[in-house]
């Protein structure tokens, strides 16, 4: 496994209400980075791509999945979003490795948020964590869904500076029934079927 790790820019730009369209301004003048299937590198059978900026206060992260069904069941906050088709954004501030946070949305906006902590026996997630004020929006058209994140800085002890820790990842189900494989995608890829590895998360540099 190569250990190169991807960077991306983390431009500033400044931001109106949430619209998760990636022709939509400040969206459409900004480059993004495509996913690739996570144990492999591979490109995936769906394609998704990523787009990110800040305004200074939050984190802003544009997710747009090339999706013939975009399906999803859970409606409740903090379900087992994973279970179907989601998308995941994944980071640490602190960049030590000691912990970092997960914020996913699926087709339907539902929102599962959580903290992970290094402990003796791995990593634990909390869910009892809630990011404060975290917005979110879901776009769906003809052949795709999006999701637009708002991210608060002051919510994950952060600051729109310096370097993080992070990854974007989705999980793909292209048949309700299970009769198809999911696949799983990351802009980092772990080089295997699973996302929890903070040691393959790529670099994310914000620009002042």
């Amino acid at each position: 496994m190569s250990a190169v790790l991807p960077k991306l820019m983390c431009a500033r730009r400044e931001f109106g209400g949430l619209t998760a369209d990636i022709v939509a301004r400040p969206w459409r003048d900004l480059p993004a980075v495509e996913l690739v299937v996570a144990g492999s590198g591979a490109a995936p059978v769906q394609r998704t791509s990523v787009r990110t900026a800040h305004d200074g206060q939050e984190w802003r992260v544009l997710f747009h999945c090339e999706d013939r069904d975009a399906w999803a069941t859970i409606t409740q906050r903090d379900g087992d979003l994973y279970n179907e088709e989601t998308v995941e954004v994944f980071f640490d501030p602190v960049g030590d490795l000691e912990g970092y946070f997960e914020i996913e949305v699926n087709p339907l906006g539902a929102e599962l948020d959580l903290v992970f902590r290094r402990s003796r026996s791995g990593y634990k997630g909390d869910r009892a964590w809630n990011c404060a004020e975290l917005r979110t929006k879901v776009r769906k058209g003809e052949g795709f869904w999006s999701t637009e994140f708002a991210i608060p800085f002051a919510s994950v002890n952060g600051a729109p500076a310096g370097a993080w820790r992070a990854n974007f990842c989705r999980i793909d189900h292209p048949s309700r029934d299970g009769s198809l494989p999911r696949e799983l995608s990351a802009w980092s890829a772990p080089m295997r079927d699973n996302f929890h590895t903070p040691e393959r998360f790529g670099v994310v540099e914000f620009q002042g």
